[in-house]
């Protein structure tokens, strides 16, 4: 049976300075070349590609030559609570590009814009605090008005990605999962597949459909450490008075053990709360008036 393989959440250069606060004056989000992100997925297997870049499609220029490729980003998005989130949005063209930008700090403009253009978009890391804080009501809006949740992603915990399954599952949601590499290493490592597809067209539509499965591993201790490694040896290739900074590399795995730390009770706070008690259908109030999206040409 043919099978279609993506990696439907990996970085590059192109995802912009990192947004941890300081560090981010001197090191970015990733170091990965697209091409060779490319490269790499094919070896892993993958035979459909795209890059989730942040807020960015600067990393798929050289891409887009091949016909595997499509065009994807990861919106960094204002919820009507003030909290932070991360929407992948997928196979979109250079001018939806411009308009999910203008869009993406006014959620009610920005899903009425999805909606119109029936494009594909998924709540990332729902049960990660990497973006920040949650607040309950972001929960009903995920419920409401996202036709799919990221199940497996390879630096989020086992249990958040249990968590994810779970939400996906009861909220009757399509499941998708990638790997959020943000260094080479980790490309590949979780992937969504749709048997019995044969292009992007009918990895959509069997997603859409139901015949999505999500495939790979999920993160763990040693494999964010030598990401971050791998980051922070890039970022002294690239500015080379960073190299200063080089004894502070000691400190990353009591970092990364800490961050894995916060994000299970982080994740476990939310299960508890978001699937221990039944579900309100209740809808979130619309809070703002939508943008109209007909300055777009198709």
């Amino acid at each position: 049976m043919e099978i279609v393989k993506c990696d439907m959440h990996v970085h590059s250069y192109f995802s912009g300075p990192c947004t941890t606060p300081w560090i981010g004056k001197f090191c970015r989000e990733s170091y990965s070349d697209p091409e060779e992100v490319f490269t790499l997925l094919q070896r892993r297997n993958m035979n459909l590609f795209t890059l989730t870049d942040h807020d960015s499609i600067e990393g798929s220029e050289r891409l887009r030559r091949h016909p595997e490729f499509f065009l994807s980003e990861e919106l960094t998005c204002r919820m009507p609570s003030g909290t932070e989130v991360h929407i992948g949005v997928y196979d979109i063209h250079e001018r939806q590009h411009v308009q999910l930008q203008q869009r993406r700090n006014d959620l009610v403009a920005l899903l009425m814009y999805l909606t119109e253009r029936r494009i594909f978009f998924s709540i990332n890391h729902v049960f990660s605090s990497v973006t920040g804080r949650r607040e309950r009501e972001d929960f009903a809006w995920f419920q409401e008005y996202f036709p799919a949740v990221e199940t497996r992603n390879s630096h989020m915990l086992e249990s958040a990605n249990g968590h994810a399954a779970t939400l996906a599952r009861v909220w009757d949601k399509i499941a998708i999962g990638g790997s959020d590499a943000h260094a080479l290493p980790s490309i590949g490592s979780a992937y969504t597949e749709v048997p019995g597809a044969r292009d992007k067209d009918e990895f959509f539509a069997g997603l859409k459909a139901g015949r999505g499965r999500v495939a790979g591993e999920s993160g763990c201790f040693s494999k964010l450490t030598l990401d971050v490694y791998m980051i922070a040896f890039e970022m002294m290739r690239e500015k080379t008075w960073t190299a200063l900074l080089a004894p502070l590399a000691a400190l990353i795995p009591l970092v990364t053990f800490w961050n894995y730390r916060d994000e299970h009770a982080f994740s476990r706070r939310w299960a508890a709360e978001v699937l221990g008690q039944p579900q309100s259908r209740k809808r979130p109030r619309w809070i703002s008036v939508p943008q109209p999206a007909v300055e777009e040409l198709v």
